[in-house]
């Protein structure tokens, strides 16, 4: 796999990362008393063995709501950094910007001299199909006048 191809997973990584690490803080969170005009909120409930859980949290050696941001936290940290090893083995342009825009000049002649060469080998291409097309019809025609009509 090419380096920009591991750069665009590494950001999906940490963008599921990040999503799971909203959804299980928003999820886990205890209620809160928004004003003392509000009534107090019920009691939080342990989730069910049924209910679906984060393998994240699964992980942990408790279930702690003070424990599952710092591990989301570190796991989040951790893909940054695999980021950015990533960013730091791409490699170095040379010569600054300058030079990068005379390269993309010389690599575009190039280009242009290529397509040159390729457009002037489809013309003759398609100048030998046709004289391939027009002895085949010649041949065609000359068999269908050998038979005789019946």
């Amino acid at each position: 796999m090419d380096i920009i191809s591991q750069l665009q997973e590494q950001v999906n990584t940490i963008a599921a990362i990040a999503f799971n690490t909203f959804g299980t803080l928003q999820r886990d969170a205890p209620p809160v008393r928004l004003s003392p005009n509000y009534p107090e909120p019920p009691p939080a409930t342990a989730p069910t063995a049924a209910a679906p859980s984060n393998p994240t949290t699964e992980e942990s050696p408790s279930n702690n709501i003070a424990e599952t941001p710092k591990l989301l936290s570190a796991e989040l940290v951790k893909a940054a950094k695999q980021f950015d090893a990533l960013v730091a083995a791409l490699p170095f342009s040379e010569g600054g910007e300058e030079a990068q825009l005379k390269r993309i000049a010389e690599l575009q002649a190039e280009n242009d001299l290529v397509g040159q060469e390729l457009q002037k080998q489809l013309e003759a291409a398609e100048k030998e199909l046709k004289q391939v097309q027009a002895l085949f019809n010649e041949a065609a025609d000359n068999c269908l006048n050998l038979k005789k009509p019946d």
